[in-house]
């Protein structure tokens, strides 16, 4: 048996079929219809993926190759959870990883630290959206094994004990159950874009439109949507500004970056095509604008990352392209030149779909996982959880001494003893992560 293909643009791990479907978008061919109300949508307390302690032996020092994870930053450190990866086993398929787990990365020694959520944890999940506001985490929608969900949680990562909680008590109408959406954070509000999942209500502004492919046993039904929904943290309430101008299509896999006040959306997948438009939106005024770069840029694709690297530029980075080619391309966009350039890397041999993107304090884009070949073939997926790091800026001047200490540490260990402690300190845990991590990295 053979994967089935997932809508954009997805597939459902641990879900067989006898032969590839042509969409990509995922979907559950087992679970009875799901409501869209966050107060009946499905009951998260229960583990959609039991089988999942027996599919998967843990990793010890680093977590396992993934892709359609989530990943935020905070600090010096980078938070991973979730995903899903293939089995070790014959046959090709995959499912999703163990939702207690969180995985840290530190940003500054390079070495990683998996630690348990207690509380609310998650279903396991992939092709969720998540944000970081004040040491919070928040998560919200993806994809289980039984469908689409629009739960929204928060995880304290500040705290010696992390632990989920789900928001139960949220006020006003949520966004449909829907996974590979995108979200700008803005004025203690998290601004939610797009995606693709199950059918919108009357009541939901906006553009829905039917994926053909989508009728299953269940009778649900899925689409791509640029609905935009906004989350008051201070009031706790949901609501959908009513936008102006002319908005981007429908669509989902799509990137989403924040610059001031404006809201970029750059790409996705919209029914066969995956697009390389740029638009933004104005988050005070509800404005929509397509900016329209002169010169060449990006090709169209789904399933990349899109990071601000300065309050003027954003770092595009991989994805999915129409004709089915994994990219590892980069490009830089200029927002007060709105103009594109390309980026040069050493990871031109390391494309990458559906992973995650993080900024480090030292203003590097920090690449976690995804899958390097085509998702979609009959091939064994290659799931990555290599970290790619792209230097899109100087390096402060105390990063490159202590880049130098270490390359030539035989020299100079001797007068290590002689630096302040915190550089001590920081200079072992990134020698320590370095010896550790030598051959560990699995995939391409």
């Amino acid at each position: 048996d053979s994967m089935a293909e997932a809508n954009e643009d997805e597939y459902d791990p641990e879900m067989l079929a006898d032969e590839e479907e042509e969409d990509e978008e995922d979907f559950d061919l087992n679970s009875a219809d799901e409501e869209e109300d966050s107060d009946t949508a499905d009951d998260d307390d229960d583990d959609p993926l039991n089988s999942e302690i027996t599919l998967y032996e843990g990793e010890t020092d680093r977590p396992a190759e993934r892709s359609g994870h989530i990943a935020v930053a905070d600090g010096s450190y980078m938070y991973v959870w979730g995903g899903y990866k293939n089995s070790r086993g014959t046959g090709h398929f995959d499912f999703y990883l163990p939702r207690g787990e969180l995985w840290i990365y530190n940003m500054e020694t390079e070495g990683w630290q998996k630690r348990q959520a207690e509380g609310d944890v998650p279903p396991s999940m992939s092709g969720s959206c998540a944000v970081c506001m004040d040491g919070v985490l928040y998560l919200f929608g993806g994809h289980h094994n039984r469908g689409n969900t629009n739960r929204c949680y928060r995880l304290p990562l500040r705290c010696s004990t992390l632990t989920w909680e789900k928001m139960k008590d949220l006020k006003g109408l949520p966004p449909t159950c829907k996974d590979k959406l995108g979200c700008w954070v803005y004025n203690n509000r998290l601004v939610y874009f797009g995606g693709y999942g199950y059918a919108a209500s009357r009541e939901h502004t906006g553009t829905f439109e039917y994926d053909e492919t989508s009728f299953f046993a269940n009778g649900s039904t899925r689409g791509w949507n640029n609905h935009v929904h906004m989350l008051d943290l201070g009031t706790l309430t949901w609501s959908q500004p009513i936008t102006k101008g002319y908005p981007p299509s429908p669509r989902a896999a799509h990137a989403c970056a924040t610059l001031g006040n404006r809201g970029y959306v750059f790409g996705g997948r919209y029914r066969e095509y995956r697009l390389n438009d740029l638009f933004f939106i104005n988050l005070d005024t509800w404005e929509w604008t397509e900016v329209c770069v002169p010169q060449h840029g990006p090709v169209g694709r789904s399933w990349h990352s899109f990071t601000p690297v300065s309050p003027d530029h954003l770092f595009l980075f991989g994805g999915f392209t129409t004709d089915k080619r994994t990219l590892s391309d980069a490009w830089l966009y200029c927002a007060s030149k709105n103009e594109w350039k390309p980026f040069k890397h050493n990871h031109t041999k390391s494309p990458r779909l559906w992973h995650t993107a993080c900024t480090s304090e030292e203003g590097e884009v920090i690449v976690f996982g995804g899958c390097a070949n085509n998702l979609l073939s009959q091939q064994f997926a290659a799931h990555s959880n290599r970290i790619l790091i792209f230097s899109v800026q100087p390096k402060s001047l105390v990063r490159s001494c202590m880049e130098a200490v270490l390359w030539y540490k035989d020299i100079l260990a001797g007068a290590w003893q002689c630096l302040p402690p915190h550089l001590l300190r920081l200079l072992s845990q990134r020698l320590d992560s370095t010896v550790g991590s030598s051959g560990g990295n699995t995939g391409p």
